[in-house]
């Protein structure tokens, strides 16, 4: 299990759909949260490339990238921000909504790029195997469902683990949904109640309680929660305390997650940057709650916000057989910039292309179905 991310996040939609970061009014762009977004999804993409031990490149990536390999080293912690963000964002789009529709808004936000990105993965690694790697056409199929990880199916790509990581915060978040809804007492519940339970679970250690509880990784779900709520209100004691505590427990596990990241590096690298980092993370979500970001509504911010999802999900296995069939006849550095600004370009092609209108058509057949179930 690759320690990369994101995992999935929203990107710009309607007002009426959930999953759009909003303003202060919960309608306007938090433009911000895009651009934080795809530095997350870089972050990842350079640790995939630049650090992690594939063996793509025929040697060690520090001899291959005496200098890069260093910093790539930490993209790993973009799956902390992204589930940093994705607390933040699923607040919002939840708010006003039952849970019904929140969880059609999940559905149509993760599956039609998830759909494609499986299949066209498969079908490239397929065509050019790689010995050991070639996934089988029964697990190509439990991919689609998005629950490999728990059936213990191996995944086409490994970054997809932390989809069921995802899926698993939306179910829980969706307890507090249903019923009367949203609310902010409810939701600073949820925040306290889901900690409590977390720490409970990593003293016992059960399975079944990691599952779904998720000791290692709700805090930044957790701390995302928080921040939305200081942006929709105003921050107070309750919701720093909930913040800190998120914050202090994160960098202590951490130190674990580094060294699992390094077991798939194959290099050791000093932890205090990993501190610094968790910390900035921490302060650049803080700084959206708090409305110091609003001035940051540029276009193209919207737009990398919108590649975010489609590079995550394309860019590890694929981008790895390209660098094996390519390296050494091309130089490193500018195969790697060709290789990143192509992955770019796919993204904003399946964003455009499947993503948008696959979307569009699975938003309005669930619609449908949703009113002849209510209906009888």
């Amino acid at each position: 299990m690759h320690p990369t991310l994101p995992v999935q996040q929203e990107h710009a939609e309607p007002p009426e759909t959930p999953g759009s970061p909003d303003g202060s009014d919960g309608r306007a762009r938090l433009a911000a949260l895009d651009g934080l977004r795809l530095l997350a999804a870089l972050m990842v993409v350079a640790y995939h490339y630049v650090a992690f031990g594939s063996g793509a490149w025929g040697g060690p990536p520090a001899a291959v990238f005496p200098t890069a390999h260093l910093p790539a080293s930490y993209g790993w912690l973009g799956v902390q921000l992204f589930f940093l963000i994705s607390g933040f964002v699923i607040c919002m789009s939840c708010w006003g909504r039952g849970v019904g529709r929140f969880a059609a808004s999940r559905v149509t936000r993760l599956f039609p790029a998830y759909w494609f990105s499986v299949l066209a993965v498969a079908l490239v690694v397929r065509l050019w195997p790689v010995p050991g790697e070639t996934p089988r056409a029964r697990d190509i199929a439990v991919n689609l469902t998005m629950l490999h990880s728990p059936l213990g199916v191996t995944p086409v790509d490994g970054v997809y683990w932390t989809l069921w990581v995802e899926m698993r915060f939306y179910l829980l978040f969706a307890l507090i949904v249903a019923g009367k809804g949203l609310t902010y007492a409810r939701a600073v519940g949820f925040c306290v109640v889901w900690g409590f339970a977390a720490a409970v679970a990593a003293a016992v250690d059960e399975p079944v309680l990691d599952q779904v509880l998720m000791p290692e990784d709700c805090w930044y779900f957790i701390a995302g929660i928080a921040f939305y709520l200081m942006h929709r209100y105003r921050p107070n004691l309750v919701l720093w305390l909930i913040v800190a505590a998120c914050f202090l427990v994160a960098q202590h596990d951490l130190v674990a997650a580094q060294t699992r990241a390094e077991g798939y590096m194959g290099h050791r690298v000093p932890h205090w940057p990993t501190a610094v980092l968790l910390a900035l993370f921490f302060l650049a979500v803080g700084a959206v709650a708090l409305g110091r970001t609003h001035r940051l509504g540029h276009p193209w911010l919207t737009a990398a916000g919108a590649l975010t999802y489609p590079l995550y999900l394309i860019h590890e296995r694929v981008g790895w057989l390209v660098i094996r069939r390519t390296a050494g006849g091309v130089p490193p550095a500018a195969l790697l910039t060709a290789l990143v600004t192509g992955m770019l370009l796919t993204a904003w092609l399946v964003h455009r292309l499947v993503e948008r209108p696959l979307a569009g058509a699975l938003r309005r057949g669930l619609r449908r179905a949703a009113a002849e179930i209510r209906a009888g």
